[in-house]
């Protein structure tokens, strides 16, 4: 697993609510600035674009389909792309099931910018696989 011609870390950042993938994909690109983040505000806008990033963080609850069937759909094409759940949803019982779904990585939406600096080191984790 690596990253783009340009080096930069490909993320596809899907959530229903726009506010959320604009402040993200700001503070994601402002952290680490070897990202690169699209957004999407839903998974099946998200779907046809998997498959050219290195990762993808996606909310739990959306209107649409949850996000274990967006990783599920994912995961059909696209086994090996990880998938981090970036989700205001909290519970232990979500979260075993997002990483038995096959998700690398789960992270609770918080307060703060400090969230911020956690998702990009944990998407960097995930696709260098800690290099």
């Amino acid at each position: 697993m690596g990253t783009g011609d340009t080096g930069r870390i490909r993320v596809l950042h899907v959530d229903d609510e726009q506010s959320v993938v604009d402040i993200v994909s700001t503070f994601l690109e402002r952290e680490g600035e070897g990202f690169a983040v699209e957004t999407a505000t839903s998974p099946g806008d998200a779907l046809d674009r998997v498959d050219d990033v290195d990762c993808i963080v996606s909310d739990y609850e959306m209107p649409e389909t949850n996000g274990i069937e967006f990783l599920e759909a994912v995961r059909e094409t696209n086994p090996d792309v990880p998938f981090i759940f970036y989700t205001g949803t909290g519970s232990e019982s979500v979260a075993g099931e997002a990483i038995t779904a096959g998700a690398t990585d789960y992270v609770q939406k918080g307060s703060g910018t400090d969230q911020y600096a956690d998702l990009a080191n944990r998407i960097e984790q995930a696709v260098t696989g800690g290099e």
